[in-house]
């Protein structure tokens, strides 16, 4: 995975982005969400959880899972598709490379029935995790849910070679991704970094590569879903909205109002995160979000 020891601090709720997420409502799911035009209002005065868990739903709905069926929760974060996985009646292995992620699944979701979680590298996977062998066509599905974009071109490349290789027979791996529309430098877009170091990324893999690289790897491409005007245009409305408030005196008491938490914030803190969610829209305007479903 690309630099997966610089991976090992992401999401730390000592980021100030990340503690503002969490004042928001952000708990076990770490997507963007999926959000539709008459929703939008419900966005701006309930927080971003019901969207996030919707847009879990709609990834998980693409593997057409079964009870019984073994699960690859690739890159699982802290477990809640992991665990929605387990609550359909599929035996779920949620790995992630971070361990404090998976501390929080464990604590959040370890005891459910049919749910494992485990510290891995889900581009290059070890013979066993959790007890569970993972042996050449021995799963059913694979799931990556916005996570892919983290590991890395060659990273990407491994993730896919070794989901071919775990699925036997008429499995399906489902990668939603966060894709570029051109071969641009993703430095170009966000030269400060600002994005880059917030989610620990380097570049971002162009829309059209993802079929050629699953081609590459045994796969055909049974489904592709553009989801970039629910997900990440959307999101780049209410982000506008918060950070318009967010530059006002009046608009941060406003904010406090509603999520008591950001009182905590400073004026640095706050001009940060307006300076963050402004790098966001940037690479919004050129960067897509896919589902790709891959058959074996």
């Amino acid at each position: 995975m690309g630099d997966s020891g610089n991976l090992t601090s992401a999401y730390s709720d000592d980021s100030v982005l990340f503690r503002v997420l969490r004042h928001l409502g952000w708990d076990s799911l770490a997507d963007i969400g999926y959000f539709t035009l008459p929703t939008l209002p419900f966005a701006v005065l309930a927080g971003p959880v019901f969207f996030h868990r919707r847009l879990a739903r709609r990834s998980l709905a693409l593997l057409d899972a079964r009870p019984g069926q073994l699960v690859l929760d690739a890159a699982c974060g802290r477990g809640d598709t992991t665990a929605r996985l387990g609550a359909a009646g599929c035996r779920a292995l949620g790995v992630d490379i971070q361990p404090s992620q998976i501390d929080q699944a464990r604590r959040r979701f370890g005891s459910r029935p049919g749910v494992r979680f485990a510290v891995a590298d889900a581009t290059a996977l070890p013979r066993r995790a959790a007890d569970i062998p993972l042996a050449d066509g021995s799963f059913d599905r694979v799931h990556c849910l916005e996570a892919a974009f983290h590991f890395g071109h060659e990273g990407r490349r491994s993730f896919l070679s070794e989901s071919f290789r775990l699925l036997g027979p008429g499995g399906r791996l489902v990668l939603v991704d966060v894709t570029s529309r051109t071969d641009q430098p993703i430095g170009t877009l966000d030269p400060n970094g600002l994005v880059r170091d917030t989610w620990r990324f380097e570049d971002i893999e162009p829309y059209e590569r993802y079929p050629l690289m699953a081609s590459a790897a045994g796969f055909t491409t049974h489904r592709i879903l553009d989801w970039t005007t629910p997900v990440l245009h959307r999101a780049a409305q209410l982000s506008a909205l918060f950070a318009g408030a967010s530059s006002t005196q009046v608009g941060r008491k406003a904010l406090c109002v509603r999520w008591p938490g950001l009182r905590g914030l400073d004026a640095r803190e706050w001009d940060e995160v307006i300076d963050i969610v402004r790098a966001h829209q940037a690479i919004g305007r050129v960067t897509r979000y896919t589902a790709y479903v891959f058959a074996k």
